[in-house]
């Protein structure tokens, strides 16, 4: 069996589905519950090619839960999950390379050096135990870092990402990849927000869809066309095979999630699917996202 992920399988969503498919209030302002825990602290490291990593850290316990945002976003976008997951497990949210108050002093953009980044943050804070939790790219970034560090990974849970781990590329797919790198360079604010329209039921909350496009705008267009250019003949069967721990889904319902036939592929694999649940679950819904996210994380041995 083919167990190449690749265009729909890891990308679906953040990068492509969008783009096939040819002011704002802060991600606390979505309707998640509120909690009375401390604000987590700020930290700052280095990546193995020296940029500076901020991220944040807070809570207690033998288990790190690291949640990573998708490409364009940042930390802020898990604002409804750091508070109440810090109340059982230590928790720590960064900004890749490139997003949010990280550097962006970097060369080379692709899911290896922003699961460097990940790792950076994991050895700065001394986590022998994590489970990483990643929206989008940070899926694949999760996978990925899971094969730098593997004996400190206890499981991946995937935010609407990893619908489907076997399809793999064709040439059709190369040269929509290097279209797509030509459009951001050529008008990265209209690809942008093409994108950002796709992500999104037609009933979200405009505060939310505001907030979210303006984050994500504010982006570098050189780095959103590397990160195109990456996906070009990548290849993770090897990462994939490798990793016998849990990988689990909380997906929204824009796109189906195989699950049986991802089960083939990686039999430790099992999903959550919210209905009416665009491309960020623990934006849109933080409710029923937290209440999955935990049930995951207390059955994860």
């Amino acid at each position: 069996m083919n167990t190449c992920i690749s265009k729909t399988g890891m990308f679906i969503m953040f990068f492509l589905v969008a783009l096939y498919a040819g002011g704002a209030a802060g991600a606390g302002g979505t309707g998640g519950t509120q909690h009375t825990m401390e604000d987590p602290m700020t930290k700052k490291t280095l990546s193995a090619d020296k940029v500076e990593i901020v991220y944040t850290a807070s809570g207690s316990g033998k288990t790190a839960v690291i949640f990573i945002h998708g490409g364009f976003a940042d930390r802020t976008f898990w604002s409804n999950q750091l508070k109440p997951f810090a109340e059982k497990y230590r928790v720590v949210a960064l900004d890749l390379a490139g997003h949010g108050e990280s550097g962006n002093n970097r060369t080379k953009w692709n899911l290896f050096t922003f699961a460097e980044d990940v790792r950076a943050v994991i050895e700065k804070e001394k986590i022998d135990r994590a489970v990483l939790v990643g929206n989008s790219l940070g899926g694949p970034v999760a996978l990925v870092t899971a094969g730098l560090v593997p004996d400190k990974i206890a499981a991946i849970v995937a935010v609407d990402t990893f619908q489907d781990l076997n399809e793999e590329d064709d040439d059709d797919a190369v040269d929509f990849y290097k279209k797509q790198a030509a459009a951001y360079r050529s008008d990265f604010a209209g690809t942008m927000r093409q994108m950002v329209k796709a992500l999104f039921k037609p009933d979200v909350d405009p505060k939310l869809y505001a907030w979210v496009e303006k984050k994500m705008l504010d982006n570098s267009p050189e780095m959103a066309a590397q990160l195109m250019e990456s996906f070009i003949g990548l290849k993770l069967d090897d990462t994939l095979k490798k990793f016998k721990r849990p990988i689990r889904c909380i997906n929204g319902d824009l796109y189906p999630t195989l699950i049986e036939q991802n089960r083939a592929t990686h039999p430790d694999f099992d999903a959550v699917i919210l209905p009416d649940t665009g491309h960020y679950p623990m934006l849109e819904r933080p409710d029923a996202f937290n209440r999955h996210l935990e049930k995951i994380l207390e059955n994860i041995h």
